[in-house]
């Protein structure tokens, strides 16, 4: 089986949301449930050995998704949320993970050794990210305590507009250059987090935050997930101008497995075949270089292939890279290390 670290969930924003409802989220982790994609026994099953476990905020005012005869769609930014309470859920979502570590069922990693431990000892190697910076101050003094807490990653918007800088809106077809960049206060975040070792993701910002970033940070460019623009003009994948950016910075592109950034159609449509998979890959290869292309699957945060499923289907992936292609040393840099190594280089380590 080949062990897989993924560079994108939401179980914790899955967890807080039915703990909220009355649920238990470090039993629903640990023992296990129908619901959403990832827990420990399906994480075991399906060879997911840790990823990076976001902690995001949601909107309450989320607009509908609207659909034309051909597809197509905009959906309106969400408005900009309050920091104090975005602050207090960020503290929720941060205590469910301590909780379940401290039950066992994950390990909290704050750096490469961290995570190689966690594996050697087969414990999910959880990563905490924040996507959307609403919980963090101007200040940023809150930022020093995630920090010391394990934060170790970070994207200064989700598709929504903060303090940081201009997120990218849901939409297809349409370019990811949809308005503004980073702001002076983003710019101070990205500068800190270069100093301290927190990497930084692009996975939702404007073009135009793309490239603010790409000229401001000494660290290899992140995008989580998102996939080819080329493939799928959707507004969160990557052009082959950004693609060059990664490769120039030896960076990383995961592939989003949602399928409305994986089709030509951009449909929801749980029937999209691995193959769409394995195209967006073979691209990213082609345009990033084998080194940087990994896995962001967005598990507990979109719709998945049919033929994945949940965690438990990852390795039908595998196979299909492997079908097409992809031998063992490839597969175990797509699957797992290429993400440690650029989290590595963020956190100001050196390779193992």
């Amino acid at each position: 089986m080949q062990a897989v670290f993924d560079g994108h969930n939401d179980v914790l924003y899955r967890l807080w949301n039915n703990a909220a409802k009355g649920a238990d989220p470090v039993a629903e982790f640990i023992e296990g449930t129908k619901q959403g994609h990832i827990d420990m026994l399906r994480a075991q099953k399906g060879g997911l050995v840790g990823g990076l476990c976001a902690i995001y905020i949601t909107s309450t005012n989320m607009p509908d998704e609207v659909r034309d005869e051909n597809g197509h769609y905009a959906i309106p930014l969400c408005k900009p949320l309050e920091r104090a309470p975005s602050l207090d859920i960020a503290l929720d979502m941060a205590s469910i993970a301590f909780r379940i570590e401290r039950a066992g069922g994950w390990k909290i990693c704050r750096n490469g050794a961290d995570i190689d431990a966690a594996q050697a000892a087969g414990k999910f190697a959880a990563v905490l990210h924040m996507e959307g910076c609403e919980a963090i101050d101007v200040d940023l003094a809150a930022l020093d305590v995630f920090y010391a807490a394990g934060l170790r990653s970070l994207g200064p918007v989700w598709s929504r507009n903060t303090v940081f800088g201009h997120g990218v809106p849901f939409a297809f077809p349409s370019s990811p250059d949809t308005g503004p960049g980073l702001t002076e206060a983003g710019r101070r975040l990205v500068k800190e987090c270069n100093r301290i070792g927190i990497a930084i993701d692009l996975a939702h910002i404007t073009e135009q935050g793309f490239w603010d970033v790409a000229k401001l940070s000494d660290q290899p460019l992140i995008v989580s997930h998102s996939n080819v623009h080329a493939i799928t003009p959707i507004s969160r994948n990557l052009t082959d101008k950004q693609l060059a950016a990664v490769r120039e910075s030896n960076g990383l592109v995961g592939l989003n497995f949602a399928v409305t950034m994986l089709r030509e159609d951009g449909a929801k449509n749980t029937d999209t075949p691995l193959s769409d998979m394995i195209r967006h890959i073979d691209y990213l290869v082609e345009h990033v270089g084998i080194d940087g292309v990994a896995l962001g699957s967005d598990f507990d945060g979109a719709t998945m292939p049919a033929e994945i499923g949940d965690a438990t289907g990852l390795q039908n992936l595998v196979a299909a890279l492997r079908n097409a292609g992809y031998g063992d040393a490839d597969l175990a840099k797509i699957c797992r290390d290429n993400w440690l190594r650029v989290l590595r280089s963020a956190w100001h380590e050196t390779a193992a």
